[in-house]
């Protein structure tokens, strides 16, 4: 059994309480560093623990903080992305749920590393009741002295509040969120300048995923090289949550090493393949990676080795495959959902999309013609040429498709229907 984290207060049927969190350590690391650490050691101490996003782009988080500059204006802000709407994806829901003042203390701890006194939690609105939990939460936080005026008699002042999405996928996208809370259409914004110069209504803003800022407070109550230990890889560091779905026996959230095979997580953590099945393929970080098919399932589940294979570790949410999965199905499921998704800004992505969906649903429908193969293969690249990062993503699917089950698609065309349905 590896050792729990993050989840270690996790409670079958309720949140963990403030008691609970502060009898397994909670609110030290906040103590430790108001009474003795700089906001610039304390961002020293992420970096060096190489804290990687946890919200799908892996960017360092100490490295972000680093970029507000020390001249910067002020007020600041800090921005916790609660949006998780990618299908698969439900690991922060799962944290929201199990402890609450765990992401208070990462947000607090967050927020004074870059001279913030406002923080603001931004949460789809399908998460009404986790949304509830962290108001709740929050004015216990300030009642205790964790949060508000003059922070455990530190002098350092801090706010949060929580904010509900307007319930799109791409107000997940940095920039489309800041304009999203700013009460405007959210479409992505041109950088540079990047959020941490110019963000929220001009002012420097850093904005994390829930799950990272879970991981702070853990990182500076036991140290960096603490943290680097948890990793079974050298390059990873900490543990991570696995949202695992699909053709599995016991679908869920599991909090494991970074690093930790794809086989493992599969056999040991989800049950094995539901009714005896056989691995197909996954995905190993939500609708907007690629496929790894049998031959990666052995594949340590860390940032570097999926990088290493041309995939990504994205959200860790893996969406698992059988041998009586349809591909060209599967992949049209998810486009569906981009296709509607796209705040249409850009030519690639408006246009493009809704067309490798067309495409792909008339394969399915056994109308697909020889030439969609090169057509798919040819869209797909012009859409890594979109506005923002949302177009790239919702092609990996489609190119994992066309890489590891050609196959399929081409016999779709030549047998002019789906051969995993009946005639």
């Amino acid at each position: 059994m590896y050792p729990q984290v993050l989840l270690k207060n996790r409670k079958p049927d309720r949140i963990a309480t403030l008691a609970e969190y502060r009898e397994s350590g909670g609110y030290e690391g906040l103590a430790r560093v108001l009474g003795q650490r700089s906001p610039d050691e304390v961002r020293k101490v992420l970096l060096d623990a190489i804290l990687l996003g946890r919200g799908g782009a892996a960017f360092p988080a100490g490295v972000k903080m680093m970029t507000v500059a020390d001249d910067a204006p002020f007020p600041r802000y800090l921005v916790c992305n609660a949006d998780e709407m990618e299908p698969g994806t439900f690991k922060d829901r799962v944290l929201i749920h199990a402890d609450p003042h765990q992401l208070i203390e990462g947000m607090v701890l967050a927020a004074y590393a870059v001279s913030a006194e406002k923080g603001i939690i931004f949460i789809r609105p399908e998460y009404e009741s986790a949304a509830r939990i962290l108001e709740r939460e929050i004015g216990i936080a300030r009642e205790a002295g964790f949060l508000g005026k003059n922070v455990l008699g530190s002098g350092f002042n801090v706010e949060l509040a929580v904010h509900r999405s307007g319930g799109r996928y791409i107000c997940g996208e940095v920039t489309a969120q800041i304009n999203a809370l700013e009460g405007r259409r959210p479409n992505p914004r041109q950088a540079p300048p990047f959020p941490t110069e110019k963000g929220l209504w001009g002012k420097p803003t850093v904005l994390q995923n829930v799950e990272t800022l879970c991981c702070i407070p853990h990182i500076l109550r036991n140290g960096a090289q603490w943290f680097k230990e948890l990793a079974l890889t050298e390059t990873g560091a900490g543990t991570k949550l696995f949202g695992i779905s699909g053709r599995v026996n016991r679908p869920g959230c599991y909090e494991l090493p970074m690093g930790v095979r794809l086989s493992e997580i599969i056999e040991e953590y989800a049950g094995g393949m539901k009714n005896g099945g056989e691995f197909k393929a996954c995905l190993p970080g939500g609708a907007s990676t690629s496929y790894l098919t049998r031959d990666h399932y052995h594949i340590e589940m860390d940032f570097d080795a999926l990088r290493r294979v041309g995939n990504r570790l994205g959200t860790g949410a893996i969406m698992v495959f059988d041998r009586e999965t349809c591909m060209v199905a599967a992949t049209l499921n998810l486009i569906e959902f981009f296709a509607r998704e796209s705040c249409g800004w850009c030519t690639p992505c408006r246009e493009g999309i809704p067309y490798i969906r067309d495409i792909l649903a008339r394969i399915e429908a056994g109308e697909g013609e020889p030439g969609d193969i090169p057509a798919l293969k040819t869209i797909c690249k012009h859409l890594w040429y979109a506005y923002c990062a949302f177009a790239p993503g919702a092609v990996s699917p489609v190119e994992g498709l066309l890489t590891h089950f050609e196959d399929e698609v081409a016999a779709h065309i030549h047998e002019k229907k789906c051969p995993f349905k009946g005639s």
